[in-house]
């Protein structure tokens, strides 16, 4: 059995987003998204086996300010998960925890999920990624959230922001959401920065955990509760906010 010490959780997070620039800093209810990811980290991980990974020194501040672990990588990393091979190389681990910071309502018990599968992965299994039901259209058809395919043995077929699966006429009937919590064996997650480059579906959907099936490498899927909202657009935090005031 794999995952015999406890794995390091890195969060990466980085200023320059395209679509959304400095959105780990962006405010929700007087609490950074950033902050709000790692406060749900914390529910299910001791501080020590935290850290997030920046390349900007306004992130870096943020983290110094509330005393959260953090590590400097490089400006040059392709993706988030290129960011935690970085961190990796520095940080001794046999398993290691990507959880997205733009993730403010992280579910935690979705989190133990993947701590738990890691525990009782075999020695074949070196990527995880968790997913949740889509439950309305709306959802189906945004392309700022990737859509899995799942096959029977529980393994990942592809990924996409396209709307899939989907019916003849190109309807909505079910599908799944890839969630941004993932899991690598320390050897997988260095194959996968060695590679030095973006795999071509990878390049094309703008989805990292494609390179993986791109080299070959088998992801187990774990299905875990929905996670609220990711912060991807200015559209996606209003939305989050708007959630946050119906919870209170």
């Amino acid at each position: 059995m794999a995952g015999t010490t406890p794995p390091l959780v890195v969060i990466p997070a980085r200023y320059s987003s395209s679509r959304f620039p400095g959105k780990p800093l962006a405010d929700l209810a007087g609490v950074s998204v950033l902050r709000r990811c790692y406060e749900q980290v914390r529910k299910v991980m001791p501080v020590e086996q935290i850290v997030v990974a920046t390349d900007d020194d306004r992130i870096a501040a943020e983290c110094r300010s509330h005393g959260i672990r953090f590590e400097i990588t490089s400006t040059n990393c392709l993706t988030g998960t290129d960011r935690v091979a970085e961190v990796a190389r520095r940080q001794e681990s046999e398993w290691y925890v990507n959880v997205q910071g733009d993730e403010p309502f992280l579910d935690p018990v979705g989190l133990t999920s993947i701590v738990t599968a890691i525990t009782a992965a075999p020695k074949e299994c070196g990527v995880l990624n968790a997913f949740a039901p889509i439950t309305n259209e709306d959802d189906f058809r945004n392309s700022s959230i990737p859509k899995v395919v799942v096959a029977a043995d529980g393994n990942l077929l592809y990924i996409s922001r396209a709307a899939i699966p989907t019916t003849k006429s190109l309807g909505f009937a079910w599908a799944k959401r890839q969630i941004g919590l993932y899991a690598f064996r320390a050897d997988l997650l260095q194959a996968f920065a060695q590679f030095g480059r973006k795999t071509p579906a990878e390049e094309l959907e703008d989805i990292e955990i494609l390179r993986f099936l791109e080299l070959g490498y088998r992801v187990r899927m774990i299905e875990v509760a929905g996670n609220g909202i990711a912060i991807d657009t200015p559209e996606d935090l209003e939305r989050a906010r708007k959630l946050l005031t119906s919870r209170n």
